[in-house]
């Protein structure tokens, strides 16, 4: 297969790792927008810390990332006595998890909720942020005022905002860097844009490596023993999208610990 580069698409398994997927997209998309200093950049980074503040509200987060680094932990911890292993590389991986899984244990429970809800700015923001342009300077002079200030000024209140979010970054990272790496991607051909694959029942995320060159992106499918991937074209200005006929050859992983 050429070394052409190639866009991948990723499919989560299981609720966890779609709300890990989630919570990575949201966090780079804060870290971006946080370097930009102009007042759309400062609308956009507080967005996303929003969102980030509402997912981690609305799941136990804080149980579900802390049992995850456990169980990674104990699952790398097994490696330890194989030969061939790069015990250094091991030794501070278990030690991230490990350091981690505390910092997480020691943010206080439903401190996403109380960060919103304690904080009229942000409250206010979010409230209106449901509604088109709701969040403009006549429906909110208090957040106009406050995107006029310094930049220093604001990007300290974001660091304030933010900063028991940092564990959770670093931990999801952490955690979807391990269970990316735990298999390697595969050459497969989907004949007529189609291809049906045998999945493992402890699989928790498809990987799918489509080169560059294929005008063609891929939908995946997946239920607890197999998978679909068909691949789709998009034609005319309007972009209908239908399952192209041709053989596509594509690399895939099929990621779990």
């Amino acid at each position: 297969m050429d070394q052409s580069p190639h866009t991948c698409y990723e499919q989560p398994l299981n609720e966890r790792t779609r709300t890990f997927l989630r919570l990575e997209h949201l966090f780079a998309q804060m870290v971006h927008h946080e370097a930009d200093a102009s007042k759309w950049g400062r609308r956009a980074a507080v967005a996303a810390l929003l969102d980030i503040l509402t997912v981690l509200s609305r799941h136990d987060l804080r149980t579900e990332v802390g049992k995850e680094l456990a169980e990674q932990h104990n699952t790398l911890s097994r490696l330890q006595n194989h030969s061939g292993v790069d015990h250094e590389r091991l030794d501070r991986i278990l030690s991230d998890l490990a350091a981690l899984g505390r910092e997480i244990q020691n943010i206080p429970p439903q401190f996403a909720s109380y960060t919103i809800r304690d904080n009229e700015l942000l409250n206010s923001i979010n409230n209106r942020s449901a509604i088109p342009g709701g969040t403009c300077g006549f429906d909110l002079p208090g957040y106009q005022y406050w995107l006029s200030r310094p930049a220093e000024h604001q990007a300290e209140q974001l660091d304030v905002w933010g900063r028991q979010l940092k564990p959770f970054r670093q931990a999801i990272s952490l955690i979807l860097r391990l269970v990316r790496d735990s298999a390697d991607a595969r050459e497969y051909t989907a004949e007529g844009g189609v291809l049906v694959h045998n999945t493992d029942s402890d699989a928790q995320l498809i990987r799918v490596f489509v080169p560059a060159a294929e005008a063609v992106y891929p939908e995946i499918s997946a239920g607890r023993h197999r998978s679909t991937v068909r691949f789709m074209e998009q034609s005319g200005s309007e972009l209908r999208a239908r399952q192209t006929e041709r053989d596509i050859v594509f690399r895939m992983a099929c990621c779990h610990l």
